[in-house]
């Protein structure tokens, strides 16, 4: 499950105990920026964590129910395939477009934006990634080939990308500047690019950014590996709506969730292949046996505080401590309706506690039961 994709740096966050099986929670779920944040949930002995699901073994199949859009990447190179592809899609309709050209009406601009977890972030890893998703983008246009700018948050990264496309003999059709240049400078760059591309940028620049992506309209513009985490969007004042005007069209994250004696792998996943992103839904899958199966579907990003609940649930229906809670319920059960004595030893039921060790068992096991 793509174990060699991301960089694991910790971020813990407490949380409540829920006090229903589903409670709603308004808690944002973390984008994976290029430092690839890692959320730990916890709460008693179980926690949610957001990090690569490194598998000891490949999982053996995937789950029939799948859509082929349904099915995170296996490898890092497969996650840039698959990224190249959802973008060039959802780029062609845009790019293919008269009205684009002509200006006739007012039209929405096309924002997009693309998740991919890498191991680090250093300006050689940074810029490798960008050549190999963004060369060679297989986009349908009739006419001359897509133009691509690539603007950068700072001069060191732009100076690595412009070394690494050379290097590597890459086409004329891709330009990578810093950002800063574009308001300093005369913005004829940008009326020579078909498609503006923010790499990394920090929020900080969200400023910054508008004001290009407003310049560039009526014009394509994406936004790759974006640097703060989704739960911080909501704080970015008036820019918080031009954040969330960026319509996701691909973003992995692998997930873990540990129990006391159990754990599970899986994976948040968004993948539009057929470029209508409002027709494709935020995926959330778990290995079960070797498989990978669909736990559950949103229409919108779901929450950390959704994902949280919906993994706390399922492990708490496979817990050993709920599967012995149930037990220990129906020999009770099962004893009171036999009127039979539960003060002594009873091993034709099947175990052997005493009334006072069994009822604080069974007690506890209740609460755990009920809060998930």
């Amino acid at each position: 499950m793509a174990s060699n994709l991301l960089k694991l740096h910790l971020r813990t966050i407490k949380t409540a105990k829920p006090s229903t099986p589903f409670p709603h929670s308004k808690t944002p779920l973390t984008s994976l920026p290029f430092h690839s944040h890692q959320n730990l949930l916890h709460q008693h002995h179980y926690h949610v964590s957001f990090f690569p699901p490194t598998l000891h073994h490949k999982p053996r199949s995937i789950h029939s129910s799948l859509s082929s859009s349904s099915i995170p990447p296996t490898s890092k190179e497969e996650a840039i395939l698959q990224a190249k592809t959802c973008l060039s899609t959802t780029l062609e309709k845009p790019l293919n477009n008269p009205k684009l050209v002509g200006k006739l009406k007012k039209l929405k601009q096309p924002r997009f934006r693309i998740e991919i977890p890498v191991i680090d972030d250093s300006s050689a890893s940074l810029s490798q990634l960008a050549f190999n998703v963004f060369q060679d983008l297989p986009i349908k246009r009739k006419g001359p080939p897509v133009k691509l700018l690539i603007l950068w948050p700072n001069r060191t990264l732009t100076e690595a990308a412009i070394e690494a496309f050379q290097t590597q003999n890459s086409a004329n059709q891709i330009e990578n500047i810093y950002i800063s240049s574009v308001t300093n400078a005369d913005t004829n760059i940008l009326n020579s690019a078909d498609v503006a591309v923010f790499l990394a940028p920090e929020a900080s620049q969200l400023a910054v950014i508008k004001t290009v992506s407003d310049s560039f309209y009526p014009k394509p513009v994406v936004i790759f590996n974006p640097k703060w985490v989704f739960e911080e969007e909501s704080n970015f004042g008036e820019l918080s709506g031009f954040v969330g005007s960026f319509d996701v069209v691909y973003s992995f994250m692998g997930l873990e969730v540990r129990g006391v004696l159990s754990k599970r792998k899986g994976v948040v996943f968004k993948c539009v292949r057929d470029g209508v992103v409002s027709g494709e839904k935020w995926t959330i899958l778990v290995e079960e046996e070797g498989e990978l199966k669909v736990i559950m579907r949103f229409k919108t990003r779901p929450s950390i505080g959704e994902v949280e609940n919906v993994l706390y649930n399922l492990m708490a229906i496979n817990s050993p401590i709920t599967k012995s809670a149930k037990f220990f319920r129906e020999k009770l059960i099962y004893l009171a309706h036999n009127g039979l004595s539960v003060g002594n030893a009873i091993s034709s039921q099947g175990f052997a506690l005493p009334l006072k060790w069994m009822t604080p068992a069974l007690s506890a096991s209740e609460k755990l039961v009920l809060s998930w």
